[in-house]
C-alpha cells in the first residue's frame, strides 16, 4: 500500500500513509495486525482518490498492485509455480494462501462453470473493490483472458465475487 502511494504520489504521501498506521517503517518479513493495514489502506484511498477517480478505483488499484508485489515475492513465486498457467488452480491456491497469511475470515471457491467461479469471503475487513483488484491481477498473472470480476458486499464483512475468464 505504501509503495503504491509512494509511486503515484511521492515520498511525502507515502510517509503520511505509513504514519496513519502508527509505524515508522515496514519490515517485509513481519506480519502486522489488520488494524494497521486498514489504517494504511484508508489513508492510501484518500490520497489516491483524486488521481484515480474515486474510492472504488483507488481500492481496486491498491489490490491489484498488492497482488503484483506479492507475486514477485518468494511466497508469490511459490504460488505461481503451484498454479502454473491454470486460473482454476490459482483461485484454489489463493484460498490456501489466505489461510496461511491472515488470522481472520474464511475464503472459498464455488465452481460455476469451466471458466467461472464464485469466490466467497466471510469475515474479511477489506471492501469488495480491493479484492476485485486482487483477483483480477492473480488471474492476469496466470495468463487468463477476458477476465471479469464483480464483487458484491453482502454485509459489512462478507463479500462474494463472480469471476470468469
Amino acid at each position: 500500500v505504501v509503495g503504491v502511494v509512494g509511486f503515484l504520489q511521492g515520498e511525502a504521501a507515502a510517509a503520511k500513509c505509513l504514519a496513519a498506521s502508527g509505524l515508522k517503517e515496514l519490515n517485509p518479513a513481519e506480519l502486522y495486525p489488520v488494524t494497521r493495514f486498514l489504517a494504511m489502506s484508508a489513508e492510501a484511498t484518500w490520497l489516491l482518490k483524486p488521481q484515480l477517480g474515486d474510492w472504488a478505483q483507488s481500492l481496486r488499484y491498491t489490490g491489484t498492485q498488492a497482488t503484483v508485489d506479492f507475486l514477485a515475492s518468494m511466497f508469490g513465486r511459490e504460488l505461481m509455480q503451484a498454479a502454473g498457467r491454470n486460473p482454476r488452480k490459482m483461485l484454489q491456491h489463493i484460498v490456501e494462501n489466505y489461510r496461511v497469511a491472515v488470522s481472520y475470515g474464511e475464503r472459498g471457491v464455488l465452481w460455476t462453470g469451466d471458466h467461472s467461479a464464485r469466490f466467497v469471503m466471510r469475515r474479511d475487513f477489506m471492501p469488495a473493490p480491493y479484492h476485485e483488484g486482487v483477483l483480477q491481477a492473480a488471474l492476469e498473472a496466470v495468463g487468463a483472458q477476458d477476465i471479469q470480476v464483480h464483487g458484491r458486499q453482502l454485509s459489512l464483512l462478507d463479500t462474494e465475487y463472480d469471476v470468469s475468464w
